[in-house]
């Protein structure tokens, strides 16, 4: 059978059976990578500033809509509250966040005999790649503008150095500043105190953060994966028509060697074939009765 494969026309059939199986596969990886794409494009409401009282409450679930929410508000911080979160990268870098707590004005107060006077939040307020590097809060009135985002998760089995936190973790942070605290964190992008810029982008020593609205989760479409299964079951399906097609000559050619062999039996055309003996007429059978005339 590889005498009948290694035929040149066979040869050339094999080359166009992969180039066909080939852009299959090729738009099997199309319907595959579109069967994980997500269907919703980050949502332009996320960019659109809004006061954190009205979109947040705090002692409340934090609602999965009003993550990457813009936000602003107005309060103080406090210089003793502050902490420095280890493991954080910026351009390459491994450095810290400076968090502080932030008291926000109007906010509502959370009763019971642990809460506090005020309601905090904490702000990511920057980044630094060297503890020595931190300054403290500016002080007064700040009209704080950010990016809302869930509490972190502590890090188990770690203990932080004094004046660090494992993670930017509201659990963790209200145990270190005995405060009542919103259930997410603020990444500040401006602070202004009066007219003046004061945070990390006007020269505070600290670098902004740069953290930007994360996308959807990915949604499995369910009809590109079929498609891309099917794409696959084509370009095998081509490569096999192909290998039929080999194996079918393939049995023609002894088929046709088999009748070769047998038409050889025969004697060949033009030669004389022998005469067919004719029956004796003159010996007469003893069965039968001679007739009297």
């Amino acid at each position: 059978m590889w005498k009948t494969a290694l035929q040149p026309r066979w040869i050339a059939g094999l080359v166009f059976a992969i180039v066909i199986s080939g852009v299959f596969v090729l738009l099997s990886q199309w319907q595959f990578g579109r069967s994980t794409q997500p269907e919703v494009p980050v949502s332009p409401t996320t960019e659109e500033v809004k006061s954190l009282t009205d979109t947040l409450k705090p002692g409340e679930f934090f609602r999965g809509s009003v993550a990457d929410q813009m936000v602003t508000a107005t309060g103080t911080y406090d210089r003793s509250k502050q902490v420095l979160v280890p493991g954080r990268l910026k351009d390459g870098k491994t450095g810290y966040w400076v968090v502080t707590a932030f008291a926000v004005a109007d906010a509502p107060v959370l009763k019971g005999a642990a809460a506090s006077p005020e309601t905090w939040i904490p702000v990511a307020r920057g980044w630094i790649a060297d503890p020595a590097e931190a300054a403290d809060p500016p002080s007064g009135t700040i009209r704080l503008t950010g990016r809302l985002l869930p509490s972190e998760a502590p890090v188990p089995n770690l203990a932080p150095a004094p004046g660090q936190a494992s993670a930017v973790s509201v659990a963790e942070l209200i145990n270190i500043w005995n405060v009542s605290s919103y259930p997410a964190f603020v990444a500040a992008t401006a602070e202004i105190s009066g007219t003046s810029a004061v945070g990390a982008a006007a020269g505070s020593g600290l670098q902004p953060l740069s953290i930007g609205a994360q996308p959807p989760p990915p949604k499995v479409n369910w009809l590109n994966l079929f498609y891309s299964v099917e794409w696959i079951v084509f370009a095998g399906f081509a490569l096999f028509i192909w290998w039929r097609l080999v194996k079918d000559d393939y049995r023609r050619s002894i088929e046709e060697d088999e009748d070769e062999d047998d038409g050889g039996e025969f004697a060949p055309e033009g030669t004389a074939q022998p005469e067919a003996k004719q029956p004796d007429t003159t010996q007469q059978d003893p069965t039968q009765q001679k007739v009297q005339p």
